[in-house]
């Protein structure tokens, strides 16, 4: 499938639907200009922005339409999140997701509403440890690797007791940056407010498939730039994409793209088909395991693809290897979700 076409989806009803999500993405991500100028920033993103976005309905589009949100499916999601990852929008639309999600399931309408209407940034704190998939329901523990942490508005904590809320105002928080030009947050306990009982893993395994279609559109979109270097850039009197050598290393990307992409349409399909549970994870995991890994190699080669230029801040294509780099872990790696996949589907041999 060309890159054009994007995530395929299943019915016509879909079809339509993921088309007007598209077009309004890509309208909302082609500024790379933008994304420079907020890179190492204070939040890293723009809260106009990041506003705009919530009341275009992108942050409600999985959230069930009696919560208020529009009730769309994977596809519907994933097709969202490959646009965002074309322009490397850094506004945290899954992270904000994530926690819809959640206070969707607990209830909570007041600050969901809020979290919908791009009022305030909800980010779900949910990890306490590197090298896990299981979330943190310990209330005293520290929670780490909380994405754009710094632009939050509030923080939501899964535990024993429930989903717990704590207003950024009143966080213990640290923030470091990250290779892209945002930040992740380490959270030490707080006086967390409770607002219901809500199961974190089916909702994060829906932000980790929205990852992986991030990642996903920026290999394309890589990928895009970089043929077009090659089929511009001369040497020795000739156009360099001539040249064997990197048209079999173009392949090479090609086909890392195409099998990313059939691993997200796969698990988005068979979620929105009624997978649940260790079947919806298994897919979940292979997408993202292949995401995390061919992200990072279609990074890299890109970069190496582009010549020197390649290497330097200003040209483009790299920016999409420091956002591999940054969220090919988040939400699990590849290694983890490899782990997990091969528990979860032991009779397969590769994800």
């Amino acid at each position: 499938m060309s890159s054009a076409a994007g995530i395929a989806p299943y019915n016509e009803d879909q079809a339509e639907s993921a088309r007007m999500i598209r077009e309004s993405a890509a309208g909302h991500a082609s500024d790379i200009a933008r994304i420079r100028a907020l890179r190492f920033t204070t939040h890293g993103f723009a809260a106009d922005a990041y506003r705009e976005m919530a009341e275009l309905g992108w942050i409600g589009l999985a959230v069930p339409e009696a919560a208020g949100g529009s009730g769309l499916g994977m596809i519907e999601l994933v097709t969202l999140a490959e646009e965002l990852g074309r322009g490397l929008v850094p506004e945290p639309i899954i992270p904000a997701t994530l926690s819809a999600l959640l206070l969707a399931e607990a209830g909570e309408t007041e600050l969901l509403g809020q979290l919908l209407a791009g009022e305030a940034v909800v980010l779900t704190a949910w990890q306490d440890r590197a090298g896990t998939l299981t979330p943190s329901l310990d209330a005293g523990a520290t929670r780490r690797f909380i994405p754009m942490a710094a632009g939050a508005t509030h923080f939501l904590v899964p535990t024993t007791a429930g989903l717990g809320v704590l207003p950024a105002a009143e966080a213990d928080l640290v923030t470091e940056p990250t290779n892209d030009g945002g930040n992740l947050g380490t959270l030490r306990p707080g006086a967390y407010r409770s607002v219901g009982q809500a199961n974190p893993g089916p909702a994060l395994d829906k932000a980790a498939l929205a990852t992986a279609a991030y990642l996903l559109g920026g290999m394309e979109a890589a990928f895009a730039m970089t043929l077009a270097y090659l089929n511009t850039r001369q040497q020795f009197g000739k156009i360099i994409g001539t040249f064997q050598a990197l048209q079999h290393k173009a392949v090479d990307v090609k086909v890392q793209i195409a099998l990313t992409r059939a691993s997200v349409e796969a698990a988005a399909a068979g979620i929105d088909n009624g997978a649940t549970g260790d079947a919806a994870s298994a897919l979940v995991s292979r997408a993202k395991a292949r995401a995390s890994e061919a992200s990072m190699t279609v990074g890299q080669m890109c970069v190496q693809l582009s010549g020197g230029i390649g290497y330097t801040d200003d040209y483009d294509v790299g920016l999409y290897l420091r956002k591999a780099m940054t969220l090919a872990p988040l939400f699990g790696g590849a290694a983890l979700h490899r782990a997990r996949f091969m528990k979860l589907s032991p009779e397969t041999e590769d994800a």
